[in-house]
């Protein structure tokens, strides 16, 4: 059976294809889309750059950057990486989203590069890795385990959601052809290593009103108090929940997700189904 997500994805890949960058000596994924103000696009483990292709395909008043990190460096080496390839397209400011990961390294970038961030989304993510390695896959020795062990983690909990939640089950498929081989090898183990020995975040300098938090109710990865620490470091700034979109609600809830992203860079009105800060 034709699963609808992997083929719209699938689709847009064939039509928006990667072009690789090397980025001080590491090898990038990069999409750059369309003309208008710049907004960046940053993945969590399980996506590349095009995991964000509803929105990309959607967001057609702005000019969109979407990247597949490489298969080496930290979240500093990547952050100086983001600096070097926003200079060498030309763009002195963006408006930045990260989902999960990507929203660790977002948050670092806008409070390390002020001056470049017009607006921050710190989506799905969190904002301190203490204890992090003490959680598997973190807890493991990322580069010696074999990456079968590390792939099949991510098989078996995603495997484990969708049990519970079987009306995602094209979401679970579509995240297990990305574990399991879309993101290459060492790219996984690049992106697992970046958050388990991830500096902590310094303090922004920016105003609250230049910041949006994005969380999910029913997100199996990231427990409550994960979430407030995000809205707490962030104090001030408005925090949209969605009721229900596990992890990935950019995937499943495209359009609300989209509708928001518009609202918060002064793009359209807020969708009526943000209704006090939750749809």
């Amino acid at each position: 059976m034709t699963n609808p997500l992997i083929s719209a994805r699938d689709g847009f890949a064939a039509a928006h294809p990667e072009e690789r960058v090397t980025l001080n000596t590491r090898d990038w994924g990069v999409i750059d889309t369309g003309t208008g103000p710049v907004l960046l696009l940053l993945p969590g483990t399980l996506g590349r750059g095009d995991i964000f292709w509803q929105q990309i395909a959607a967001l057609t008043e702005l000019r969109v950057i979407a990247v597949s990190y490489p298969a080496s460096g930290t979240i500093v080496d990547w952050t100086a990486d983001l600096v070097a390839l926003l200079e060498a397209r030309g763009v002195a400011q963006v408006a930045v989203l990260g989902s999960s990961l990507g929203g660790y390294l977002a948050q670092y970038f806008a409070a390390m590069h002020p001056e470049r961030v017009t607006h921050l989304f710190a989506a799905n993510t969190l904002a301190a890795t203490e204890g992090i390695d003490a959680r598997p896959p973190y807890a493991l020795d990322i580069w010696a385990t074999p990456i079968d062990g590390l792939r099949a983690g991510f098989g078996m909990a995603m495997q484990a959601w969708g049990q519970t939640h079987p009306e995602q089950a094209d979401l679970v498929d579509l995240l297990l052809a990305e574990s399991q081989g879309r993101i290459l090898d060492d790219e996984m183990r690049a992106r697992l290593d970046a958050l388990k020995t991830a500096p902590a975040l310094p303090a922004d300098p920016r105003p609250a009103g230049a910041s949006t938090v994005i969380e999910t109710d029913d997100d199996p990865l990231l427990p409550p108090p994960l979430r407030a620490g995000v809205r707490a470091r962030l104090a001030g700034s408005e925090a949209f929940r969605f009721q229900w979109g596990g992890h990935f609600p950019y995937v499943l809830r495209p359009a609300l997700y989209t509708g928001l992203i518009r609202a918060r860079l002064g793009l359209a009105t807020l969708p009526a189904e943000w209704n006090g800060g939750s749809a």
